[in-house]
């Protein structure tokens, strides 16, 4: 072996070295599941793992009506809702179907994947938990309306969501069992974030409401000037979220205060913010993608696409991917906005991307789930077209551990020089 011959100073200084070296290696290509809509409960739309910078089809999965539905990944399958009315589970690598649950009308709602459980909302009035292995029901839970684009967040074995009915509901993840509900003052499309015990959600009163996640109890509501049906991102002690007033707005999570909005040209209505690196990245449908500063709001840059932009970004190692009504999905420059490359679909996307193991997941109103990645054995279909311009510089996130490493590597070194130095004998 290497470390033959070599004193132990030595030999946990060289093998630091190489877990070092090797962690620059296999790092960029880690990657975490995209579990649940906008990736987390914070609905932060941060991902990690490599960049798509080509829009190549890997595969295309078809179903009978619109997929709305944003997907979610785990453990290698890819779930998702269409308007067929049915949850589908695919295999992620090949599209394959695996398994398909009917409910009883459209799914507009995202599901969230949690210890083997799959949860979502249907036009029904139902939420339902499927076994995400076979797809067998384990319970379902009736609202009094439909749950129209409302996605779960599962968070401490418990399932939050919003219904047309009105409200917010938290059950037990288990067995569906109601723990709290809170009325708003009309239908709840909005998805709950969840972060330090608090739930955030928007209404179609037009406010932002903080609830407390054990009891239901309100801890404050902010009035916007139309209906809240964009999702919030809270992020280091921030709400962000869109309102159909056509502003994006930061409030405090602690307080509702607000911090600062910004006005785009049409409302914000659909689309849920994305906060990474200081910056906060939505759509609006004045046909526009904008990156704000997270702490004042001012424009960084915006991205002009060819219709309005419902979908919600999903922002990977430097890049920004989100859908357009002009039916495309696009990859842009998250410093600058530059386009990446975009690939069109048969219709609208209103569908936001999900990107695990560098790979893209996005459905469409053309009735189709596209997976987008580096290497493909499958070429894009004659009726798909796609355009792709030449690739801004990316910036490269720096993994932790790597920077970890380098420390400990450094350190260990030194100490293996003292030690010698220490041990020579003077002449």
């Amino acid at each position: 072996m290497v470390f033959l011959g070599m004193d132990k100073f030595h030999a946990v200084a060289v093998a630091v070295c190489i877990i070092f070296l090797s962690s620059l290696v296999l790092i960029p290509f880690a990657s975490a599941d995209w579990v649940m809509f906008h990736s987390d409960p914070t609905h932060s739309g941060a991902g990690t793992g490599s960049s798509v910078l080509t829009p190549t089809l890997l595969w295309k999965y078809s179903t009978k009506y619109f997929v709305e539905s944003s997907p979610a990944i785990a453990n290698g399958v890819l779930y998702f809702g269409s308007d067929d009315g049915n949850v589908y589970a695919l295999n992620a690598a090949n599209g394959d179907k695996l398994w398909n649950y009917t409910t009883g009308t459209e799914i507009a709602s995202s599901p969230a994947v949690v210890n083997g459980v799959v949860y979502i909302g249907s036009e029904d009035d139902n939420v339902y938990a499927l076994n995400a292995a076979n797809g067998a029901k384990i319970w379902s839970y009736a609202t009094g309306d439909e749950i129209g684009y409302s996605s779960p967040v599962v968070v401490n074995g418990v399932v939050y969501i919003g219904s047309w009915d009105d409200n917010v509901y938290a059950l037990n993840a288990a067995n569906g069992a109601l723990i709290w509900s809170y009325t708003t003052g009309d239908q709840v499309s909005s998805s709950p974030a969840v972060v330090n015990n608090v739930v955030y959600i928007g209404s179609d009163d037009g406010n932002v409401y903080s609830l407390n996640a054990a009891n239901g109890a309100l801890i404050w509501s902010y009035t916007t000037g139309d209906e809240v049906e964009s999702s919030p991102a809270v992020v280091d002690g921030v709400v962000y979220v869109g309102s159909f007033d056509g502003n994006v707005y930061a409030l405090n999570a602690a307080n509702g205060a607000e911090i600062w909005n910004y006005t785009t040209g049409n409302d914000v209505g659909y689309s849920s913010p994305a906060v990474v690196n200081n910056v906060v990245y939505v759509g609006s449908t004045d046909d526009n993608v904008y990156a704000l500063n997270a702490a004042n709001g001012a424009k960084i840059w915006s991205y002009t696409t060819g219709d309005e932009v419902e979908s919600s970004p999903a922002v990977v190692n430097g890049v920004v991917y989100i859908g357009s009504n002009d039916w495309n999905i696009y990859a842009l420059n998250a410093v600058n906005g530059a386009k990446i490359w975009s690939y069109t679909t048969g219709n609208w996307v209103v569908s936001s991307p999900a990107v695990v193991n560098g790979v893209v997941y996005v459905g469409s109103d053309d009735g189709k789930v596209y997976a987008f990645g580096a290497l493909s054995t499958t070429s894009p279909s004659s009726s798909s077209t796609s355009t792709a311009s030449p690739s801004p510089t990316i910036p490269e996130t720096t993994p932790l551990f790597a920077i970890a490493s380098l420390i400990v590597a450094t350190s260990l070194i030194a100490i293996v020089i003292k030690k010698k130095t220490q041990n020579v004998k003077p002449t």
